[in-house]
């Protein structure tokens, strides 16, 4: 059939190439005389190839031809596979394919074709653009786009509910009929499913239980031609189940047994009852009810929204002496089943629950919570209140014993004794406190005379009755002031009046003047307050500036008590306006509260504490100068070892501090110094012409280590064993002020005042009386 369309196109085409040429011979002709160039056109068919061909290379393609007649013409193309794949035949325009083409790779190719003289390569026409079309032919097996697909669909679903899709694609030419269309048949599972021409698979049965089988394998074949047996492919699906809640929840157990002690709390956990649902955690809503035993205002059983177990809690407190054990059934439910997919035939799930209450030692029990008692505050004749009553539940019937613990106000106000009768040592007072509560701990006696460690605990309330005891007081919102020019029936100031007692009912404060003879009146306002006016005017300041004005307050109570308040009234100078411009000053009474005057004892005593403290100091002071002079040792001497100066003095070569020469001029003078034997003296100056240097000072040290060695009368302090040696070359002798502390010279040092500010320490030390104390 391809040969015959190629003969017929090449017929056609040249008998359309003679057809041109005589058109173009006759224009040639017509036209020579008007010497006019003639249009030349490329003639060619269609080029079309088949994919695939099984035939020997090359393979015919098509024919490329010209309408220029010239020996010399050369055809060539052009393009992207050009010489590689298609090739001409240089004189005839025969284009051929040297490789098998598919046209799942490409589908058609574009070349330019050429006509040139072969001489000189010139072109004797232009290029001209062609197309060569690849058929297809069924060589593509439909391929699906995933080798595994997934897909859901609820449990029970109806016939033909849609559950995934599958898509396979086949790469021939999808306008050829037959070679693109692809078909789909489940090839395993299609007991179960069934897919259509789209792909799409659904369910061909309604009693599709997750509860027996949860997934589903399935195989789809994929094939294209349809009607005839073609070439397929395969694919394979995985379906799963959903779950729905179409199952009610069963027993594990037909019954239960549990033990729980008679003293467990209200809300606790007795134990819990297992049940089994087939269904998803997220569709297991059960539902626990009482079937037989009156005990629902006893327990209540409560799911876990977690494990679906049933809870057992009490409702309220057990009783091993009163019931020692609860027997009841229960049955399990879940409201939330879809009805329409609901199994019939079931039986109910109902199971037996066994409570076994054990004894144990229980706390006393108190008759009644919380107890409470009324007295009359300052009542000197009551002293019993009533009592606590508490007894022991369990069969042993001990004794009880009552403590109390705690207290408020904290006080020994209300007393308890061991027997529990609530008494008062002393009156109350309603206006230290109008309620007394106290904490009464109830212990039972055990065989053995000790108390047992459980305890229970009831709350005394005391209240204290109110007695009209308290007159009532005036309250000062304000200093009153008054005009010595106001008119009669000025309002000076509105007082009030407040009561510690309790306010009574029927009536008012009831205010009046102790006196009439005064340029004041009282004015009630029967709200409790009353209004303090001038009654005739015109006060003169010259005859008094402050009036003190008794008032009289009364309350109404049984017996009525009342108190007389003094209203201090300034007269005050006032302007045209009648604000006051000035007022005298008068002194204001200062209250002590008893806190400030605990605090001025304390301070009273401290400051006695402190004093007491000196006067010992100073004591122990005294009787220790004595000790220092009972061995020997003045107080001089003792200061002048201990006060220290930073001033240089002379010695050792160091002469330029101090003009030493004038030092030694009042030695010179006649004026000797009588020395009184010191230990000290004895070490001024080692005997014997040793010359100066390290063996005179190793020297004196050895000697006053061999002192301090061997006197067991000195004091153990390292700071007077302090050296007075001046060394050998000094021309001013020896400066120590250790040996003039035992001298009895009388030579008075007052010139060294004189000498001006650089002998003022000098002139201190020795200017001073060697008997006076000296502080150190």
């Amino acid at each position: 059939m391809n040969h015959l369309i190629l003969l017929v196109s090449l017929f056609l085409i040249q008998a359309f190439a003679d057809k041109e040429s005589q058109k173009t011979t006759q224009s040639f002709s017509s036209n020579n005389a008007s010497h006019k160039r003639l249009k030349r056109d490329w003639i060619w068919n269609q080029m079309h190839i088949k994919e695939e061909i099984d035939t020997p290379l090359p393979h015919h393609v098509g024919k490329i031809t010209s309408s220029v007649r010239n020996n010399n013409a050369k055809y060539i193309i052009e393009g992207e596979y050009a010489n590689t794949i298609f090739k001409v035949e240089e004189t005839s325009g025969d284009v051929y394919a040297f490789e098998r083409l598919d046209r799942e790779k490409k589908a058609e190719y574009e070349l330019t074709a050429l006509i040139i003289d072969r001489r000189n390569n010139q072109s004797l026409e232009p290029p001209s653009k062609f197309i060569i079309k690849v058929y297809d032919i069924n060589d593509n097996v439909p391929v699906f786009v995933q080798k595994v697909f997934n897909g859901s669909v609820p449990e029970m679903s109806p016939v033909g509910t849609s559950v995934t899709k599958v898509t396979a694609v086949d790469a021939d030419d999808p306008t050829v009929t037959g070679h693109a269309t692809v078909t789909y048949q489940v090839i395993k599972g299609d007991e179960y499913f069934t897919v259509d021409d789209s792909g799409v698979i659904s369910t061909t049965r309604a009693d599709l239980d997750r509860e027996n089988q949860s997934t589903y394998e399935i195989i789809v074949k994929a094939k294209d031609a349809p009607g005839s047996s073609g070439d397929s492919s395969t694919a394979t699906v995985i379906i799963t189940l959903t779950d729905i809640n179409d199952n009610f929840p069963v027993f594990k157990h037909p019954s239960f047994h549990f033990k729980v002690p008679e003293n467990i709390s209200v809300g606790g956990e007795v134990g819990r009852v297992k049940v089994e649902d087939v269904d998803e955690p997220q569709h297991r809503n059960t539902k626990y009810s009482f079937v037989r035993g009156d005990y629902r205002d006893t327990f209540e059983i409560v799911a876990n929204p977690f494990t679906n177990e049933g809870i057992i809690r009490p409702k309220k407190p057990l009783d091993f002496e009163k019931v020692a054990e609860y027997r009841f059934d229960i049955e399990a439910t879940d409201p939330t089943v879809d009805l329409r997919y609901f199994k019939s035939g079931g039986s109910r799930s109902i199971s037996t629950v066994t409570i076994e209450v054990t004894d144990v030692d229980e706390p006393p029990v108190f008759t009644k919570l919380p107890y409470e008692f009324k007295v009359r505050e300052n009542d000197p004749e009551i002293r019993t209140l009533g009592s606590v009553w508490a007894h022991d539940p369990d069969a042993a019937k001990r004794k009880i014993r009552f403590i109390q613990r705690r207290a408020s106000p904290n006080g020994d106000y209300i007393r308890v004794s061991d027997t529990g009768i609530i008494q008062i040592p002393k009156p109350l007072d309603r206006e230290f406190s109008s309620s007394y509560n106290i904490t009464v701990a109830a212990h039972e006696i055990l065989e053995d005379g000790r108390l047992s460690d459980r305890e229970s605990h009831a709350q005394v309330h005391v209240i204290v009755t109110d007695e009209n005891d308290n007159a009532p007081e005036l309250v000062y919102p304000e200093e009153p002031r008054v005009c010595e020019n106001a008119a009669p029936g000025k309002v000076i100031i509105r007082i009030s009046a407040t009561d510690k007692d309790e306010v009574s009912p029927r009536g008012f404060f009831k205010y009046s003047l102790a006196t009439e003879d005064s340029n004041f009146s009282l004015v009630e306002n029967y709200d409790n307050t009353a209004n303090i006016t001038v009654k005739y005017g015109q006060f003169n300041r010259e005859l008094a500036k402050i009036h003190y004005l008794p008032v009289i307050i009364s309350d109404n109570g049984d017996p009525e008590l009342s108190s007389t308040n003094t209203l201090v009234i300034s007269v005050c100078k006032c302007n045209e306006k009648g604000n006051f411009t000035f007022c005298e000053e008068r002194a204001k009474q200062v209250g002590v509260s008893i806190q400030a005057l605990v605090a001025i004892f304390i301070c009273i005593f401290t400051i006695i504490v402190f004093f007491a403290v000196i006067t010992l100091l100073i004591l122990l002071r005294r009787r220790h100068k004595k000790d220092l002079s009972s061995l020997g040792r003045n107080v001089a001497e003792i200061h002048e070892q201990l006060v220290t100066y930073d001033e240089e003095g002379g010695g050792e070569m160091d002469t330029t501090s101090y003009d030493v020469s004038v030092l030694n001029s009042v030695r010179k003078n006649g004026i000797k110094l009588e020395a009184v034997p010191s230990p000290y003296a004895q070490v001024q100056k080692p005997p014997g012409n040793i010359p100066s240097g390290a063996g005179e000072m190793e020297m004196m040290i050895e000697v006053k280590k061999d002192e301090a060695d061997n006197d067991r009368d000195l004091l153990p302090y390292d700071t007077l064993h302090i050296y007075g040696y001046e060394g050998a070359e000094s021309i001013a002798e020896s400066l120590s002020s250790l040996e003039s502390g035992s001298s009895d010279s009388d030579i008075d040092y007052d010139f060294l005042n004189d000498w001006g500010p650089r002998f003022k320490m000098l002139a201190e030390l020795y200017g001073s009386d060697p008997n006076e104390d000296f502080v150190y």
